[in-house]
């Protein structure tokens, strides 16, 4: 597909509600977030970082058999940009103290997320073999919003990947995978409830060279626009370099205008680091690998990523808002602050966190706390690994984190694909393995 040409401005900042894989995740034979397999940067760099990361986990207060204790060999290699010093965040209450549950509020057949419907605050599961449906009262409607399970094949990373509504909720968007593998991004308009499947049309399409590291998740920002992730194109170590080639929509997160513009399916905004030349116009982030899950705290606007990594690290990114266009976080050069081949790109921004083999294989990105029912997590950064499938918190300033702590929840090993947010902030759960879950002060 010809990238369309079409620029944009900036539009009005909307601010609403938004490695392999172990047996057990057999079950439901995804990877959606699959690490290690067994199986030149040209963008713009913002001046300055987050706070280098912490690693490993703080011992004290993991209610879930983390190993405690910082993981071992996690200096950063020679050659890796470090940003400044910046002390760990205080938080009112110890978070090692906060004592939650997770209520299942329903039961689905391989949900990999959950979306809000921005007027109306009403909850959709989406189920990877291609359905949208609504949760009310503790069920999953039997008859779906949408359904593409004839466009879609839910094996292996592939399927129903992500979903989203437009700012005005007239528009449902769907991130998936055809039946060729290859990575697609389509609308629908949506009104009164009802989906116009007479409405469809193609957005973008990516094809994708390999199984594995499609990445698929979608959002809308609080600029009104819509961010799309799409991992390295899979194999292993990014062998054709595509996560640091600017002409290569693969390895990046995406923000574009999904509005069609002449003969554009989308427009490109104004701001985007390529937009003038040089790359790519709708890259926004170089050097990623396969961030399953991304976020943005509805509070400060910085964009939290969840990178899965190769052999040895996952990662946490926090890019201050202000500071996000432009950003490249190093992949292939760098996993995580570790070099992995070649010379770290100039500028690469660090992780604010990131962990070892000896303690997870393929994060589960999450989301900043935001929500009135649990106060001593406020601002809190709550994310997971798919394999142990534990909630861990890290407290957060907005540009720096402190220790890890397990919350003392979890779903099943193997299934913890995913976290969202309803309309007041409070946060989901998700397991592939069938249960939707709420978290609530125990």
């Amino acid at each position: 597909m010809t990238a369309p040409r079409t620029t944009v401005g900036q539009p009005p900042v909307r601010r609403g509600p938004v490695r392999r894989l172990v047996a057990a995740i057999a079950l439901a034979g995804v990877v959606a977030a699959c690490g290690g397999d067994g199986g030149d940067d040209a963008t713009a760099q913002p001046d300055d970082t987050v706070a280098p990361p912490t690693t490993g986990s703080s011992g004290a207060g993991d209610g879930t058999g983390e190993p405690g204790g910082e993981a071992p060999g996690t200096e950063a290699s020679a050659g890796t940009t470090e940003a400044p010093s910046t002390t760990a965040a205080a938080t009112p209450t110890s978070l090692e103290d906060v004592e939650v549950r997770l209520r299942e509020v329903a039961v689905a057949e391989q949900p990999v997320a959950v979306i809000v419907h921005p007027d109306t605050g009403e909850l959709f599961v989406v189920e990877r073999a291609g359905t949208v449906r609504a949760l009310t009262d503790g069920a999953v409607a039997a008859e779906p919003l949408l359904d593409i399970s004839a466009d879609t094949v839910a094996e292996g990373e592939r399927g129903l990947l992500g979903a989203a509504f437009s700012p005005e909720g007239d528009r449902l968007y769907l991130s998936y995978t055809n039946r060729d593998g290859d990575s697609r991004l389509h609308e629908w308009t949506v009104s009164d409830g009802v989906v116009d499947e007479g409405s469809r049309r193609e957005v973008l399409a990516q094809a994708q060279p390999f199984a594995n590291h499609n990445g698929g998740h979608i959002l809308f920002g609080p600029d009104g626009l819509l961010w799309y992730g799409l991992g390295d194109g899979g194999a292993s170590g990014d062998p054709e370099d595509r996560a640091q080639d600017p002409d290569a929509l693969l390895g990046k997160i995406l923000r574009i205008d999904p509005a069609v513009r002449g003969d554009d399916p989308y427009g490109v905004p104004g701001d985007n680091p390529f937009a003038g030349g040089g790359g790519r116009g709708e890259i926004a982030i170089t050097g990623v690998r396969n961030p399953w899950r991304f976020s943005f705290d509805r509070t400060t606007g910085a964009l939290w990523i969840g990178d899965v990594g190769q052999n040895e690290v996952e990662e946490v990114t926090a890019l201050p808002e202000g500071r996000i266009l432009g950003a490249n976080l190093g992949w292939d050069q760098l996993e995580g602050t570790a070099t992995f081949e070649g010379e770290p790109p100039a500028g690469a921004v660090p992780p604010v966190y990131e962990y070892r083999h000896d303690e997870g294989v393929s994060i589960t990105g999450g989301v900043v706390y935001r929500g009135d029912a649990i106060p001593a997590l406020q601002g809190a950064y709550l994310f997971g690994d798919l394999a142990t499938a534990a909630v861990w918190a890290l407290p957060t300033d907005g540009t720096s984190v402190g220790a890890r702590v397990a919350l003392g929840v979890g779903v099943d090993p193997g299934t913890l694909v995913s976290f969202a947010e309803d309309a007041d902030g409070e946060v989901y759960v998700i397991s592939i393995g069938g249960s939707v879950s709420r978290l609530e002060p125990a």
